[in-house]
This record gives structure tokens, C-alpha cells and sequence, in this order.
């Protein structure tokens, strides 16, 4: 029996696959997801939109770990999208930021992934719920792809900023 989703379903879940897309066009263009580029506005309005979207939708009839995850995502854009005004974060604001951004772009992908493999294909979806062994081992990719892609984010700052120091030194 094929899983079918709502009007809501599908908007959020339209909007939802706008934001990662957007957030991977940002990934790869700038190498970071930065709220004050037109790619980075664009992620944080969509991926809001897609957690309000969430809440309404109750698949078990209560809130989920999905909702909990929603709940994280909309407490770190703020500091995400405003790290390098936040004074307490100091030298270490543009850091923060890398981090936290990817941040909410790897909560938002874990039901993402889950809803994928549980729903999909629509006749027989690769796995039955979050603890099948496929959608753990999706999860697990999921966490390899996060950390690897922030130590790049993170190394790659890092080298600019050097070229940046160099550059003025001379």
C-alpha cells in the first residue's frame, strides 16, 4: 500500500527538496552556505517554511522526531544567519557560522532521508521504518557527509583567511 501525502505533504515536501537544492547550489558555488548571499536568503526563507510546514503534519498522530528536529533547525538559523554579529563568538564567528548552517542543512536532511527510503519507490519502499538496516546505514552516510563536507568548510576558511593574512602582510 503506497504511502500518499497530503496537499500540505506535498508543498512541505516541495519546499523542503527547494532548500537542500538551494543549500547544494550554495555548497558548491561559495563552499558555504552564507545567509547573506541571494542562495543563502533563499535557504533560510525555505528551509523556515519547510519547518512551519512541519508541524501540522502528524503521520503517527503526535509530534515526532521530525518535529524535534524542525524545533532544532529553527533555533540555529537565528544563529547561523546572525554568528558573525554575535559578539560573545569573537574571531570565531565566521566558524560558528560555517558549522551551524551545515548544521541545519544535516537536521533537515534526516527526515529527509528517512521519508525517502520509507516511501520510496512507491511500491515497495527500500525500508520498512527508521531502524531498518538500510535507513540506518543511509543515517550513517548522512553523518560521514556532514562531518567530511564541515572539516572541508572549515579547512578551506581557513586557508583563505591565511591567503587574506599573507596578502596584507606584503
Amino acid at each position: 500500500m503506497p504511502n500518499h501525502l497530503s496537499p500540505l505533504g506535498i508543498f512541505h515536501t516541495s519546499i523542503s527538496i527547494l532548500a537542500v537544492l538551494t543549500a547544494l547550489y550554495a555548497l558548491f558555488r561559495s563552499g558555504k552556505i552564507d545567509p547573506k548571499t541571494g542562495a543563502g536568503k533563499t535557504y533560510v526563507a525555505l528551509t523556515l517554511v519547510a519547518c512551519l510546514t512541519a508541524f501540522p503534519i502528524m503521520k503517527t498522530g503526535h509530534f515526532s522526531a521530525g518535529h524535534g528536529l524542525a524545533v532544532i533547525v529553527l533555533l540555529l538559523l537565528p544563529i547561523g544567519v546572525f554568528a558573525k554579529s554575535i559578539v560573545f563568538f569573537g574571531r570565531k564567528a565566521e566558524h560558528i557560522q560555517t558549522i551551524v548552517m551545515s548544521a541545519t542543512l544535516f537536521f533537515s536532511m534526516i527526515p529527509a532521508t528517512i521519508e525517502t527510503l520509507t516511501r520510496l519507490p512507491i511500491s515497495h519502499p527500500l525500508a520498512a521504518g527508521p531502524n531498518d538496516p538500510i535507513a540506518k546505514t543511509g543515517l550513517m552516510i548522512l553523518v560521514l557527509l556532514f562531518v567530511v563536507g564541515v572539516l572541508y568548510q572549515l579547512i578551506k576558511l581557513k586557508s583563505r583567511k591565511k591567503i587574506v593574512t599573507q596578502s596584507t602582510v606584503s
